[in-house]
C-alpha cells in the first residue's frame, strides 16, 4: 500500500510539473506573439505613418471556405481622403488561427492560402484604381486557394492597403471560417455564373416624329445573380440611314454605373435627332453592355443586347413604283414659339400659356384641326392641369404660311422639383389630300421653386456685455425649400456692436447650416438693444435673396474703474453731509427744543405711573375675591 502511495504522489508531482511547464511555454508563445505584433505594426520605409487613420478596412460577414477550393473574401475600404492607384494585397507573412473545438484555445500562425505565383501578395498586388472619399466605402475581393492540410477553425487574413506598390496606407485582419472539403463538392465558381441585363421592361416603345427631338430613357435591369461593377451601356451608331435613323452628333453614347445591384434597374437616358431622310417605321438600336463581376474593373465582360425605337417621318418608297395610299402631301403643323404669363412660373401657380401654331406648308391648306394637351406626369400625376377642365381646341382652317395662337390658362403642380417639364399638343387635321393626319408637338416649360428658410432659436451667451467685451450668437438655418440655397452667409448689424459676417455655405433641401459666431460690443446700447440679422443666400443664378431676423444684445459702458474711483468720495461727501446738517440743525434750534423734551418726559412718567398702580389695585380686588370664594 505504502508503495502505491509514493508512485501516486510522484505522478501528481510529475503532472504539476508538467502543468508548471506548459504555463511557461503558453507565457513564452504569449510575448513572442506580442513582439511579432509590436515589430508588424513598426511602418516600413516608404509608407506612411498616419495610415491607419486614412484607410479603414471592414467587413460585414465571415466567408466560409473549403479546403483545396477557392475563396473569395470580399471586404470595404473607406477612407478619409481621395487616394489615386490603390492596391490591396494579402499580408503573406502569417495569420493567426485558432480551434473552437479545443476547450483551451490554441495560438500560433499559419497563413490559410496556398502561396502560389498567381496570389496576390506584396510582390504582385491587386490594384483597385481611384479612391474617394465616401461614406459607405468601396467593396473589393481577393481570391486565393485554401490550403488543403489546415484544420477546421477560425482563421485570420492579414490584408494591406496600398498607394502605388510600396507605400502603406491601410491594414485589417479579415476572420475566415475553414471546414474541411468532402470531395463531391460541387461549389459553384463566380465564374460560372451566368450574367444577364434586361433592356425595357415595363416600357413602350420610344416613340419620335420628325423634325421634333426624340427624348427618352430606356431600364437596364440587372437579371444576373451577382452584382455587377464598372457597367458600360453602349449604343453603337451606324452611319446608314436605315439602320440607325438619328443624328449622329457625339462622340460615343456610353452610360456608366459604378455598380447595379442584383435585380436593381437603372436608367439609360438618351436625346436624339431624328434624321431627316428617316422612313417611318421600326428600328433595332443595338447595344452592347461591358461590365465586371468584381469592383476592380478586370475582367471585363461584353453582354450584347437591342430595343426598338419607332420614328414617324416619310413613308418607304415602294419597290416597284406602285400606288401607296399614305404618299400623300399634307400640311406641316408646327410650334412657331411659346411664351407665359408671367414670364416665371412658380410650382403651384396659375399662368397663360400662349402657342404659336404655324402651318409650315407653302401652298398646303389643313382644315379641321384639333389640339389636344397632354402634360408630363411625376409619380403619376400631371405636372400642368387646365383651370377649366377641357385640355382640347378646335380651329376650322389654318392657311398655308398661317399662323394662329392658342392660349390656354394652366395651373402648375406645387410639389414639383425646380426643372423644366414637357408639354405635348397633340394635333390632328385634314389636308386636300391627306385625312385625319396627325402631329405631336412638345415645348419644355421651366418651373421654379421658391427659396425657403426658417431659423431656429437664437442663443446669446451672455446676452448683456460691456464695451470691449464679445459675445457668443448660435443659431439654425433650416432650407424648408425644395431647391439649393448656395452661400449662405449671416451679418449682424446695429450701432452699439461691430458690424461681423458669418459664412455658412450651401445648404441643400431639407437640411440645416450652422452659424456660430462671436459678437464684440462697441458702444452702449442707446435703444431697445435690437440686433439685426441679415441672412443672404444665391440661387443657381446667382441672384442674391436676403431675409432679416432680430436679436436682443444690450452693451453697457464699463464702469469697473469709475467705481473704485469715486467710492471712496462718495461716501466721505455723504457722512459730512449728514453730520453737517444735523449739527447745524441742533445749534439753531436748542432752545426751543430743549423745554418741550422735558414736558414730554414728564407727561410720559406720569402715564407710566399711573398705569401701574391701577395695575396693582385690580390685582388685588381680584386676589381678595378669590379668598372669600375658598
Amino acid at each position: 500500500m505504502r508503495e502505491w502511495n509514493d508512485k501516486l504522489q510522484k505522478r501528481k508531482e510529475r503532472k504539476v510539473g508538467d502543468t508548471k511547464k506548459n504555463g511557461a511555454i503558453r507565457q513564452i508563445l504569449w510575448m513572442m506573439m506580442a513582439t511579432v505584433m509590436l515589430v508588424t505594426s513598426v511602418p516600413m520605409p516608404g509608407s506612411i505613418t498616419a495610415w491607419a487613420a486614412e484607410v479603414e478596412v471592414t467587413s460585414d460577414k465571415i466567408p466560409h471556405g473549403k479546403t483545396g477550393k477557392n475563396l473569395t473574401i470580399n471586404f470595404k475600404i473607406r477612407s478619409s481622403r481621395d487616394i489615386d492607384d490603390v492596391h490591396i494585397c494579402f499580408d503573406v507573412t502569417g495569420g493567426e488561427i485558432w480551434d473552437e473545438t479545443d476547450e483551451d484555445r490554441e495560438y500560433g500562425y499559419a497563413f490559410p492560402f496556398e502561396q502560389t505565383g498567381s496570389i496576390n501578395d506584396r510582390e504582385n498586388p491587386k490594384r483597385v484604381g481611384k479612391l474617394r472619399e465616401s461614406e459607405n466605402g468601396k467593396s473589393v475581393s481577393l481570391t486565393a486557394r485554401v490550403r488543403r492540410d489546415l484544420k477546421e477553425g477560425y482563421y485570420k487574413v492579414p490584408v494591406v492597403v496600398l498607394k502605388g506598390k510600396d507605400d502603406q496606407i491601410g491594414y485589417g485582419e479579415l476572420q475566415v471560417w475553414i471546414s474541411h472539403s468532402t470531395g463531391t463538392d460541387d461549389d459553384e465558381e463566380d465564374g460560372n455564373k451566368t450574367y444577364d441585363f434586361v433592356l425595357g421592361e415595363g416600357q413602350s416603345t420610344p416613340d419620335g416624329t420628325y423634325p421634333h427631338v426624340m427624348n427618352f430613357a430606356i431600364n437596364l435591369r440587372n437579371n444576373s445573380p451577382a452584382n455587377v461593377y464598372n457597367v458600360k451601356a453602349s449604343i453603337t451608331p451606324d452611319a446608314a440611314t436605315e439602320k440607325f435613323p438619328f443624328e449622329i452628333n457625339d462622340v460615343n453614347y456610353d452610360r456608366m454605373f459604378e455598380k447595379i445591384g442584383v435585380d436593381e434597374t437603372v436608367e439609360l437616358g438618351y436625346s436624339f435627332a431624328i434624321r431627316e431622310d428617316a422612313y417611318s417605321g421600326y428600328y433595332p438600336i443595338a447595344m452592347k453592355i461591358f461590365y465586371s463581376d468584381s469592383s476592380t474593373g478586370e475582367e471585363l465582360k461584353t453582354f450584347e443586347t437591342s430595343f426598338y425605337v419607332r420614328v414617324h417621318n416619310k413613308d418607304k418608297e415602294d419597290e416597284y413604283g406602285e400606288f401607296n395610299e399614305h404618299d400623300r402631301t399634307r400640311a406641316r403643323i408646327i410650334i412657331d414659339g411659346f411664351t407665359t404669363e408671367p414670364a416665371t412660373i412658380i410650382a403651384g401657380d396659375e399662368f397663360d400659356l400662349i402657342l404659336k401654331i404655324k402651318n409650315a406648308s407653302n401652298n398646303i391648306t389643313a382644315s379641321n384641326l384639333l389640339f389636344s394637351m397632354e402634360s408630363e406626369k411625376v409619380s403619376d400625376s400631371a405636372v400642368f392641369t387646365t383651370e377649366s377642365g377641357s385640355s382640347s381646341v378646335a380651329l376650322n382652317t389654318l392657311s398655308p404660311g398661317g399662323v394662329t395662337e392658342l392660349r390656354y390658362r394652366l395651373i402648375s403642380r406645387p410639389g414639383v422639383d425646380q426643372r423644366s417639364y414637357g408639354l405635348t399638343v397633340k394635333t390632328k387635321y385634314d389636308s386636300p389630300e391627306f385625312k385625319n393626319a396627325e402631329e405631336s408637338l412638345v415645348v419644355d416649360i421651366p418651373v421654379k421653386q421658391i427659396p425657403r428658410l426658417s431659423t431656429g432659436t437664437f442663443e446669446v451667451m451672455p446676452d448683456s456685455i460691456t464695451v470691449g467685451s464679445e459675445s457668443n450668437v448660435m443659431f439654425a438655418i433650416n432650407n424648408t425649400g425644395k431647391v439649393m440655397l448656395y452661400n449662405v452667409t449671416a451679418a449682424f448689424e446695429a450701432d452699439s456692436i461691430q458690424p461681423v459676417d458669418s459664412y455658412v455655405g450651401n445648404i441643400k433641401p431639407g437640411e440645416t447650416g450652422n452659424v456660430d459666431c462671436m459678437v464684440t460690443g462697441v458702444s452702449p446700447t442707446m435703444d431697445d438693444g435690437k440686433v439685426k440679422v441679415i441672412i443672404s443666400y444665391e440661387d443657381e443664378n446667382g441672384t442674391v435673396s436676403t431675409e432679416e431676423k432680430e436679436l436682443t444684445l444690450f452693451v453697457m459702458e464699463d464702469m469697473s474703474d469709475m467705481e473704485d474711483l469715486e467710492a471712496g468720495d462718495f461716501d466721505m461727501d455723504m457722512t459730512e453731509e449728514k453730520t453737517g446738517f444735523f449739527s447745524g440743525f441742533m445749534e439753531k434750534h436748542q432752545q426751543k427744543l430743549l423745554p418741550a423734551a422735558l414736558a414730554v418726559i414728564v407727561v410720559l412718567v406720569v402715564v407710566i405711573v399711573v398705569m401701574a398702580v391701577r395695575h396693582r389695585k385690580a390685582k388685588a380686588e381680584l386676589d381678595s375675591d378669590e379668598d372669600e370664594e375658598e
